[in-house]
C-alpha cells in the first residue's frame, strides 16, 4: 500500500453573518473567517486519509512546507509504515526547524496516515490505539470578545448549549470577571491569555484572578517555553497552570513536566507531530500524574484525532476542547457536536467521519 499522492487544501470558512464573532473574534476587526489547511493522502489502492494542520494566517506557509518539503519525502513510501516514514521525514528536514509550519504540515500528514491505518483495519482509531469509549467530556472554547458585555453574552450562549465548562481567551481583568459573573460558581471557567505576560506581570495579576476560582490559567507567560517561569508562577499562586500547545517534541514535553511547570498538559495534534507524538504524551504525563487536555482548537481531522486519542488514552480528568465558532459551514455537518458537555467518539473506521466535499469545493482558497 503505497502513498501515491498528497494534497494540501487551504480552506476559508467565514463566520455567519450578523453574529458577534463577525465583529470581535480575537479582538481583530479584520478576522472574519477561520482558515484551515486540510491534507489528503491517497494510496495506490485508492484509500484516502485526511489530516489537518494548524492554520489561520499561517495556512500558506504550511501548504508550501507540505508541497515542497514533506510530500516529496512521503510519496512512494509504504503508507502502513507510519513510524519509519515520519521518522525519515523528521531526520531529513530537521535542518529547517522542529516547530512552526514544518511541524504543522508533518502533523497533518501523520493524522492522515493514521486515518488510512484505521480504514485498512476497519477499526475506529480509538480502538486501533487500544481504547474504548462512546463519548468524552468537552468544554466550549470561546473566541476573544474583549468587551465585557460580549463576553457575558458568549458565556451565556455556551451555557445555554449545555456546557458546564468553558474557556475564554481574554486578557483584561474586567472581561474575565464578566465571564465569572455570567457563569456563576457552578460552571468551570478556564482562561487562556496566549502567552501575554512576563512572570512579574503574571504574579501581579494572580491575586485578583485567584478570587475567580479558575480551573486553570493557560499559557500565561512569554516566551511559551519559559518552563522555569511557569514553575515559579505555580509556586507563588493558587491557580492551576496549563500549557503545551506550542511544545513540538517529546523531549520538550518531558522537560516541561520534569520541571513541574504545569498542572495540565496540552499537546496539540495538528501542531506537534500528529497522532504519533500525541499518543506518546499520555504515558509521559501519567507518570507525573498530570492530566492531558489536548489543544484541539480545530473543526476537522485535528479535532477528531484529539477525540480518538483521548478516548483511548485519557484519564477521567481529560477533556476535549470544542471550538465555539459560529461558522457558515461545518466539515462534518451540523449533526456532529457536543451534547450536554460531552462529544461522541466517531465509530466509523479511521477518524470515523469524512469531510463534506461540498464544503471543500465551496470554501477552498485558490492554490496560487
Amino acid at each position: 500500500m503505497i502513498i501515491s499522492k498528497i494534497e494540501a487544501l487551504p480552506i476559508r470558512i467565514p463566520f455567519r453573518s450578523g453574529t458577534r464573532s463577525d465583529d470581535s473574534a480575537w479582538g481583530d476587526k479584520n478576522l472574519a473567517a477561520a482558515d484551515s489547511l486540510l491534507v489528503r493522502v491517497t494510496t495506490d489502492q485508492g484509500i484516502e486519509g485526511w489530516g489537518e494542520a494548524f492554520g489561520f494566517r499561517a495556512v500558506r506557509s504550511v501548504k508550501l512546507a507540505v508541497d515542497e518539503l514533506i510530500a516529496p519525502l512521503c510519496v512512494g513510501k509504504d503508507a502502513g509504515q507510519i513510524g519509519p516514514v515520519m521518522h525519515d521525514v523528521y531526520r531529513k528536514l530537521q535542518v529547517f526547524g522542529r516547530s512552526g509550519p514544518l511541524s504543522y504540515g508533518i502533523s497533518a500528514v501523520d493524522i492522515a496516515l493514521w486515518d488510512i491505518a484505521g480504514k485498512v483495519a476497519n477499526l475506529p482509531l480509538y480502538r486501533l490505539l487500544g481504547g474504548a469509549g462512546i463519548d468524552v467530556p468537552c468544554y466550549a472554547s470561546l473566541v476573544r470578545y474583549s468587551e465585557p458585555s460580549l463576553v457575558r453574552a458568549g458565556v451565556m450562549e455556551a451555557i445555554g448549549a449545555g456546557f458546564r465548562a468553558l474557556k475564554i481567551h481574554e486578557m483584561d481583568l474586567h472581561a474575565i470577571r464578566a465571564a465569572r459573573e455570567a457563569c456563576g460558581s457552578e460552571v468551570e471557567l478556564m482562561v487562556d491569555v496566549n502567552c501575554a505576560w512576563t512572570l512579574n506581570e503574571a504574579l501581579d495579576i494572580a491575586a485578583p484572578l485567584e478570587e475567580l476560582k479558575l480551573k486553570w490559567l493557560e499559557e500565561p507567560l512569554w516566551p511559551p517555553e519559559n518552563w522555569g517561569g511557569l514553575a515559579q508562577l505555580r509556586a507563588h499562586c493558587h491557580i492551576p497552570v496549563a500549557a503545551g500547545e506550542n511544545v513540538s517534541t517529546l523531549i520538550d514535553f518531558d522537560r516541561m513536566l520534569a520541571m513541574e511547570a504545569v498542572d495540565y498538559v496540552q499537546p496539540s495534534p495538528a501542531k506537534m507531530g500528529g497522532i504519533s507524538v500525541l499518543r506518546e504524551v499520555f504515558p509521559i504525563a501519567a507518570v507525573r500524574n498530570v492530566p492531558v487536555m489536548p489543544h484541539s482548537f480545530y473543526d476537522g481531522p485535528g479535532l477528531l484525532a484529539a477525540i480518538h486519542a483521548t478516548a483511548a488514552l485519557g484519564t477521567k480528568d481529560s477533556m476535549i476542547e470544542w471550538r465555539a465558532f459560529n461558522l457558515e459551514a461545518h466539515w462534518y455537518g451540523d449533526t456532529f457536536g457536543p451534547q450536554a458537555g460531552r462529544i461522541p467518539v466517531p465509530q466509523g473506521p479511521g477518524l470515523g467521519l469524512e469531510p463534506d466535499m461540498n464544503v471543500i469545493r465551496d470554501y477552498r482558497l485558490p492554490d496560487g
